[in-house]
């Protein structure tokens, strides 16, 4: 096979582009309901986000995967990746907040009961981080490749539990309770993880690799609250307290989200030192 050729289609010196990327199926993706100018905003913003998300997963995946496998520094790579991620995301919320409430509504109509909420995708971020829930199934029952996709991630460790499976093997001590516990739950504040990261925390030289990691981690959910935070004040400013399109509570919904956790012994920890 002589040089820049490919045994694919497209691939090769003949290649351009717009090929590569694939661009003819990505931006003939948008096609507004209505004759509102601003819902090809509203359009590239959700599928925007979907494709940043749709990187998170393989990231999220691969730092999974370097925990398990003791590879730290490249978790760390990924996470750093992941945390910016999130940080370009809640970046995005400031092109849409220049859509007025008066713009929102010339094509509201439009949408139907489809809704952020239904985003798979999200919810395949938030059963990799921990935050799992069952009755979130529910939404795809009429969907079964998606139903069996989450049902598949819900049976696997998620990273906070591969990440205090790791302190144990780094002998940090940890009971079966925690390290062994049904993984398709979500994971549950305990006494003995915040004592775990306590002695990560107040010997840091000593358990370094795991003092970064800790880091990492708590770096990457705060990104992911300024997300979600940023989520509500832009929804709040469009549409005020209205009820969502998908039938949920609208900004307070999103306000309760605002409390999920998702590594709660790393911030229960500071008050501890």
């Amino acid at each position: 096979m002589t040089r820049g050729s490919s045994d694919k289609p497209g691939g090769g010196d003949r290649m351009t582009y717009g090929d590569y990327l694939q661009l003819d199926s990505i931006l003939n993706a948008q096609r507004p309901l209505s004759s509102a100018h601003d819902e090809m905003l509203f359009i590239v913003q959700h599928q925007t986000t979907e494709l940043w998300m749709r990187l998170m997963i393989y990231e999220l995946r691969a730092a999974r995967a370097a925990i398990r496998d003791d590879e730290l520094e490249l978790a760390f790579k990924i996470l750093a990746r992941v945390a910016r991620i999130f940080e370009q995301l809640s970046s995005a919320w400031d092109v849409l907040r220049t859509m007025t409430p008066s713009e929102y509504a010339e094509f509201r109509h439009a949408l139907g009961q489809s809704s952020g909420i239904q985003s798979f995708q999200y919810r395949e971020i938030e059963c990799l981080l921990g935050n799992r829930n069952q009755a979130m199934l529910q939404t795809y029952v009429e969907q079964p490749g998606i139903l069996a996709r989450l049902e598949a991630e819900l049976k696997q460790p998620s990273l906070y539990d591969e990440t205090l499976r790791l302190l144990a093997r780094h002998g940090i001590d940890l009971s079966t309770e925690v390290l062994q516990r049904d993984v398709s739950e979500p994971h549950r504040p305990h006494d003995e993880v915040v004592k775990a990261w306590r002695e990560i925390y107040r010997s840091p030289k000593r358990h370094w690799p795991l003092y970064e990691l800790a880091e990492k981690l708590v770096d990457l959910e705060d990104h992911f609250r300024r997300w979600r935070f940023n989520h509500v004040t832009t929804v709040e400013r469009i549409i005020g307290l209205k009820t969502g399109t998908g039938g949920t509570a609208g900004v307070p919904y999103l306000r309760r989200m605002l409390e999920v956790v998702l590594f709660p012994e790393l911030w229960t920890v500071r008050t501890d030192l």
